[in-house]
């Protein structure tokens, strides 16, 4: 990183280096095992070694057996393939499903848990639009997420979560099942799609809003169409100049997301078994507010400690475990593999 002065340069060597120090230190780690396993064995192999040397060699070198396979493993998991998008910021997209009111006051649930596991990782949340719902929560929420990691952390997220539990709208204690589809785009640092503004239809529009003066007399909001896929992003902060570039930006992650699937989808035909099949409209998880359960229908994870997971402070557990099902689902293909 000292030999040159590009900040670009610097800044991606910068990230280069953090995920290769890692792989490093596992790598020397069992190298260092081993060779302290060669030593031992060659003291072993002297005859003239004392028995009281002989007893504790021999108690250091199974205590270095114990270990090694940890260590073989941890390095495996280190060596597989990434996913380049795993350091990716994300779009997070939060929509009511069926159920009504009680489907938008759930998606208003799931955004404030995303929000709060956000905040413990380090990350920041910014609303791009939203669509409040009569009776709390939110019709539709869309927000950046931006930090290290993000891709790689929420990217299992994707797809139907289905909520069971008596709403506040119910007068006669009956329990209701709604549901909430979450989508997560990753932003790449480079999208190369073949995109191109001519293919776009641009539309200024008032933007919605809890009014005042600015909200309902000037047309900032923007709506874009891209017209070969009909894939549309609406933008309404108040600036329209921000809105332009941000519903550019969204449309170019909508379109990159949409190539994304079609070649997760493929993968996912020749590997049945992959956490993330590539099917956005899957049932993936099910929060059953009366019994304090949550089921995770992937990896058959069911976990009762729903309240801490909804308020985002342990969905990490959830997250981790489906980030260890996925890595050993893919060690056993490459080893499958030769």
């Amino acid at each position: 990183m000292g030999a040159t002065t590009d900040s670009d340069e610097i800044v991606q060597l910068g990230k280069d280096y953090a995920e290769l120090k890692p792989v490093v230190e596992g790598v020397r780690a069992l190298q260092s095992v081993r060779s302290e396993m060669e030593d031992l064995q060659a003291m072993l192999d002297d005859p003239e070694m004392g028995a009281e040397m002989r007893d504790m060699a021999k108690e250091e070198l199974q205590a270095l057996k114990d270990k090694l396979p940890g260590l073989e493993k941890d390095v495996s998991l280190l060596l597989l393939p990434k996913d380049k998008d795993d350091n990716a910021s994300v779009v997070l997209e939060i929509r009511a499903g069926t159920g009504g009111d009680e489907a938008a006051i759930f998606a208003g649930d799931l955004f404030s848990m995303y929000s709060r596991y956000a905040q413990l990782q380090g990350w920041k949340v910014e609303v791009e639009s939203d669509s409040p719902a009569d009776m709390g929560g939110y019709k539709e929420i869309i927000a950046s997420v931006s930090g290290a990691g993000v891709y790689g952390k929420l990217k299992f997220e994707m797809g139907v979560h289905r909520v069971q539990r008596v709403p506040v709208t119910e007068t006669q204690g009956r329990i209701h099942t709604s549901a909430a589809t979450v989508a997560v785009l990753p932003e790449p640092e480079d999208i190369d799609i073949g995109f191109s503004m001519t293919d776009v239809r641009v539309d200024t529009m008032r933007a919605s809003g809890a009014g005042g003066q600015h909200v309902n007399k000037t047309d900032s909001a923007v709506r874009m169409t891209h017209v070969p896929t009909g894939v549309v992003v609406v933008c309404d902060a108040k600036s329209q100049h921000m809105n332009r570039a941000n519903a550019e930006r969204l449309l170019k992650m909508k379109l990159y997301d949409m190539e994304k699937q079609r070649v997760d989808a493929e993968r996912a035909e020749d590997r049945k078994d992959q956490v993330g099949s590539g099917d956005r409209s899957a049932r993936i998880r099910t929060y059953n507010y009366p019994q304090g359960r949550l089921t995770d229908h992937r990896i058959n994870l069911t976990l009762y400690k729903l309240d801490k997971i909804v308020a985002g402070d342990e969905l990490g557990d959830v997250i981790d475990a489906l980030i260890s099902e996925d890595q050993a689902n893919r060690l056993a293909a490459m080893e499958a593999e030769g």
